[in-house]
């Protein structure tokens, strides 16, 4: 079934307007995609900062990845814990890297870039604790596979726009949009950053800076008067009033 063309004129004009707002970037993430890998686990449902500083206690108290994988669960749990449900992501880490030294006998992941997008996400998605969205942000960032990381602020921004349904999970979204775009890794990578950015700073949780913001004379929602229901946004608070 061949992608609607309307929609995907529409996709590529709110992407145009971004990459105007914040230019073209080139694509960049850790210099190790083991810590990309560890890094998109900690950093999910946290802050960047939490995320960094979980990251490096961890580095610091095991410095080897054997020594990460052998750690008492509680000890690594404790060093991860500045990351939101550290209990949850500390076995995670632990299965993943179990399992990758079974399979490859180290800690490396430069096999991956040398396997089929498909192949790539297929052995990512198999391991515990690695979804669509943590194994298409390793595979884009790092090994420049042409795939599309939907976290909430894409989800977010590309829902409220219009650009995909009121009901899609971001799950869905990965291959929706990534049907409408060009299979360039450049471009994918620039959509994804541009649309977090723009999640981020303008189209924002509670408070989207509607006035502020380039695509509101296409947007669904500032057309609705912020009142659609999406599966993505919470209901509207009110603002606090100043005493």
């Amino acid at each position: 079934m061949q992608p609607d063309s309307s929609l995907t004129a529409r996709i590529h004009d709110a992407h145009e307007r971004l990459n105007k707002l914040y230019g073209i970037q080139p694509i960049e993430g850790y210099s190790d995609p083991m810590h990309e890998l560890i890094g998109t686990i900690l950093s999910h449902r946290t802050t960047h900062a939490a995320e960094v500083t979980a990251y490096r206690t961890m580095r610091e108290r095991f410095p080897t990845w054997e020594q990460v994988r052998d750690a008492p669960l509680d000890a690594l749990t404790d060093a991860i814990k500045t990351a939101n449900y550290p209990e949850v992501k500390a076995p995670y880490i632990q299965h993943l890297l179990t399992h990758l030294f079974r399979e490859q006998g180290s800690a490396n992941l430069d096999f991956l870039d040398s396997l089929s997008t498909e192949e790539a996400m297929n052995w990512l998605t198999r391991l515990p604790g690695i979804g669509l969205k943590t194994a298409t942000i390793l595979l884009l960032f790092k090994f420049h596979k042409p795939v599309l990381p939907v976290d909430t602020h894409v989800h977010r921004v590309t829902q409220r726009v219009g650009l995909i349904g009121p009901t899609m999970s971001a799950e869905k979204a990965h291959t929706f949009l990534l049907a409408h775009l060009p299979k360039d890794a450049l471009l994918l990578f620039n959509f994804h950053k541009h649309f977090y950015w723009h999640g981020q700073r303008i189209c924002t949780w509670y408070f989207p800076k509607c006035r502020d913001c380039i695509l509101r004379d296409m947007c669904d929602f500032y057309q609705t008067g912020g009142t659609a229901r999406l599966s993505s946004t919470p209901v509207r608070k009110k603002k606090p009033t100043t005493p």
